[in-house]
């Protein structure tokens, strides 16, 4: 019986592949999301979100997403990372890459506080479809397919959100399974 009652205490709060912490924080990547803290401070905290927070120092945005925002970033994981084209993270990765690194990750956020509610709110507004204008000054379409929103970039790449509304300070983070890529 306590096995049971054990078993449905943890599947309450499991939700949508999101494992919710007994103090209402979120788990990503084994680690607490703590609503008290800024994008930067717990992406760094991650174990899927590595190469992300790497990319981010090399970039310099460390400073911008830790700053009071309201943001929302659509986070890749490593295994995001990993579908690129062999070298690509490396070759973002080097300095003299820096600005089309910095528009990369820019690219996967949005000024303001879009919860999956206002995600979903956007998608029905706009008849199926909505259009966000990212932080890198391009566009990103967002839909609904099998119940999951679904981002298509400029360059044709889809990406499902796989964990939505991991509160933060200054905004909150999405977490999605391809890297999104500005047009050239």
């Amino acid at each position: 019986m306590r096995n049971l009652k054990l078993l449905g205490i943890f599947c309450f709060l499991f939700i949508g592949g999101t494992l919710m912490a007994q103090n209402g924080s979120t788990m990503v990547g084994g680690a607490e999301m703590y609503p008290s803290k800024n994008i930067v401070e717990n992406a760094s905290q991650s174990n899927d979100h590595t190469t992300l927070v790497a990319a981010v120092k090399a970039a310099g945005l460390v400073e911008t997403l830790q700053s009071e925002g309201p943001f929302t970033v659509f986070a890749p994981t490593n295994a995001a990372f990993e579908k690129l084209p062999a070298g690509t993270v490396e070759s973002l990765l080097k300095p003299e890459n820096k600005e089309q690194l910095q528009a990369v990750l820019t690219y996967h956020v949005i000024t303001g506080n879009f919860g999956a509610k206002d995600v979903v709110a956007a998608i029905e507004e706009g008849d199926g479809k909505a259009t966000f204008e990212t932080v890198q000054g391009g566009k990103l379409y967002a839909m609904m397919e099998d119940g999951k929103v679904k981002l298509n970039d400029a360059s044709g790449n889809d990406a499902t959100v796989t964990t939505a509304d991991v509160n933060q300070s200054n905004g909150v983070i999405h977490v999605i399974d391809t890297v999104v890529l500005p047009g050239k």
